[in-house]
């Protein structure tokens, strides 16, 4: 690890102030940060620890029964928040998928969101990857690849984020909200990561020292509290990020969908919100038929970057038994992870 200089600000804007200079890096729990740190990915000149800003660390509940939520509430406190895991459970149920219990009580929403890329190319210092070092080259496009992108890769770079947390935050429609060196201003979270055209080194649409302050959900997205669901498919049961996963929300008319959300993780370098399958799924009746459909029109333009084939019919699968599941209903009692002692069938309810 290089050395670098330690700053700790009092307030947002001190924090920009300070992180204006070149080579200066937010640091809050760290719990990516450090890892790529002592691995020599990530080696900043100079940290500012924003663990301490005021103000950051709240979950507000707004007049549209939306919510607002500090860039530092703890993972685990806003899956726990009895509240919240009511009122928006895929994203409960997300976090929960996540990490392990002492990650989750330590990492935070604004780093959960600055996640970075868990390709195994990008963390090699060894391997070209242009992630790391633009205009290098991507080891992962004739490489041990069958974990990556089928969505929206290029030829530059064919990752994909690892966050379970941005999958259903994009399904409902979450904003970003960022303090720059502009001002204040706001960022779809479905858009807040940027694909790799040929820019992969570009990883969201943040810009020099701009900081995250908060992430909102609309009160709309409350609508679909009664019928949502995560499911993450990984290779081993507990720990592990995502192979595929989903994002699934329905909101009924009896036995009629009013409107569905649907968004996959895993597949690309940002959630990859499936508007079709989406616009599909309205006016429909809400069945095995309907669900298979909208999974089909959800991977209809997935393409392969390897040896990843196999990922677009897993992701198909998901997509279909994550409406089913969003059918039979929110569980009143958030059901045990795979691997938790506490599952009954460890994995039954997470297998495509």
């Amino acid at each position: 690890m290089n050395r670098f200089d330690y700053l700790r600000p009092t307030s947002v804007a001190d924090a920009v102030a300070l992180a204006a200079e070149p080579g200066s890096a937010y640091l809050a729990a760290g719990t990516n940060l450090v890892d790529l740190m002592k691995i020599g990915v990530s080696r900043p000149a100079r940290l500012i620890d924003i663990g301490r800003l005021p103000g950051l660390d709240r979950i507000d509940w707004l007049p549209d029964g939306g919510v607002r939520i500090g860039a530092l509430v703890r993972n685990s406190d806003l899956a726990y928040d009895a509240r919240f895991a009511a009122t928006f459970p895929a994203v409960a149920e997300a976090l929960l998928s996540g990490a392990s219990a002492q990650l989750r009580n330590a990492a935070t929403v604004g780093g959960n969101l600055l996640q970075r890329t868990r390709c195994a190319y990008f963390q090699d210092t060894a391997s070209a990857c242009n992630r790391r070092h633009p205009g290098s080259g991507c080891d992962a496009l004739q490489g041990e690849n069958r974990l990556h992108a089928v969505f929206g890769w290029s030829e530059r770079c064919i990752a994909t984020h690892p966050s379970d947390f941005c999958v259903p935050l994009a399904a409902l429609d979450a904003v970003v909200e960022v303090e720059g060196r502009a001002g204040r201003r706001e960022i779809p979270l479905d858009i807040f990561h940027r694909l790799p055209g040929d820019a992969p080194e570009r990883e969201t649409e943040l810009d020099g020292a701009d900081l995250i302050v908060a992430l909102r959900i609309p009160g709309a997205s409350a609508a679909f509290s009664r019928n949502a669901r995560y499911l993450k498919l990984r290779e081993r049961t507990s720990y592990a990020f995502a192979l595929v996963s989903a994002a699934a929300a329905l909101d009924l008319d009896g036995g009629t969908i009013r409107g569905a959300r649907i968004t996959l993780g895993g597949v690309a370098a940002r959630p990859w919100r499936a508007r079709a399958a989406e616009d599909a799924l309205a006016g429909r009746p809400a069945d095995e038929r309907s669900f298979a459909e909208a999974a089909g029109i959800a991977l209809a333009d997935a393409r392969p970057s390897g040896d990843n084939a196999f990922k677009i019919e897993l992701a198909r699968r998901l997509v279909a038994r994550a409406l089913a599941l969003a059918l039979a209903g929110t569980p009143a009692v958030m059901p045990a992870l795979p691997a938790s002692p506490f599952a009954a069938a460890a994995g039954a309810d997470h297998a495509a």
